[in-house]
């Protein structure tokens, strides 16, 4: 196996890790995480919705994405691991139809979709070949939309100062941009476009990074409960020292100057667009 394969191989959690974690968070998982408008448009745009096809959304979790994709048009389907966040998707929207289903073990036959989405998720596969390669098996031909965000960026995440461990190991599982398009282009698929999105203060959907410019977020339990990097990666000692340092430099305004510091032009998470052009 090539080296950068083998470096893709590396990235995510184990399933055994993985499902006990969203199980775990997501019976409170609808509070803070709802799917954010202007990313569902781009998605959407990205993925060709249509009346009249089948689209499916990989790990979808309380399948926020998956409903307001569904409202662009298309037949839609969701699968995941966590039969708690599926319980609360199959309440919100019966219509769609939803399975519990390992990313890398999809129960539909070949070319049954004509497109494939993945929301914030290729972090927590054990490996990216076997998932990209299902996704390849089961889709006719049209585009698979990822929405990630990369190492490169996230060691630009101001988030790094008050929660440096926590992020270094959020950053450890994150595949990185080459590991990505590598494993994508492995399984077949073509990379059509890689585009970067930059969270404003209208962002919805209560992301690592949704507090970029509202630091104050992150000072909410509810909000941290919901987000996995502070649920699993941030010990208790680290989670009261960053707390500390970040309501200190907000009171003395030199928040301001750590923003400023961290600031990046590429971008905090990416789209990535991959087509499959034949069945």
């Amino acid at each position: 196996m090539p080296a950068e394969l083998t470096r893709a191989a590396q990235h995510g959690v184990s399933r055994s890790n993985m499902q006990p974690l969203y199980d775990s968070i997501g019976s409170t998982y609808s509070a803070t995480r709802r799917a954010d408008p202007a990313i569902a448009q781009e998605i959407a745009r990205l993925v060709g919705n249509s009346d009249g096809s089948r689209f499916l959304d990989v790990a979808c979790g309380t399948g926020n994405y998956t409903r307001a994709l569904a409202a662009f048009g298309g037949q839609w389907y969701g699968t995941d691991i966590s039969e708690v966040m599926l319980k609360q998707a199959i309440e919100k929207n019966s219509n769609i139809e939803w399975k519990s289903s390992s990313a890398d073990s999809l129960p539909y036959q070949e070319s049954f979709f004509e497109g494939v989405v993945c929301s914030l998720a290729i972090h927590h596969f054990p490996e990216l070949i076997s998932p990209f390669r299902e996704v390849w098996r089961v889709l006719a031909k049209g585009n698979f939309v990822i929405f990630t965000a990369f190492p490169e960026q996230m060691q630009s995440y101001w988030l790094c100062r008050y929660f440096p461990e926590m992020m270094r190991h959020s950053i450890e599982k994150m595949p990185s941009q080459q590991s990505v398009v590598v494993s994508l282009q492995s399984t077949g698929f073509e990379i059509e476009r890689i585009t970067p999105f930059f969270v404003t203060n209208q962002l919805q959907d209560l992301f690592l990074y949704s507090g970029k410019e509202r630091p104050e977020f992150y000072l909410d339990p509810v909000v941290r409960a919901n987000i996995s990097s502070f649920a699993s990666l941030c010990t208790a000692e680290e989670l009261d020292e960053g707390l500390h340092a970040l309501r200190a430099d907000l009171d003395s305004e030199q928040f301001k100057d750590v923003a400023q510091h961290y600031s990046s032009p590429a971008g905090d998470y990416a789209y990535v667009v991959a087509r499959k052009r034949h069945g």
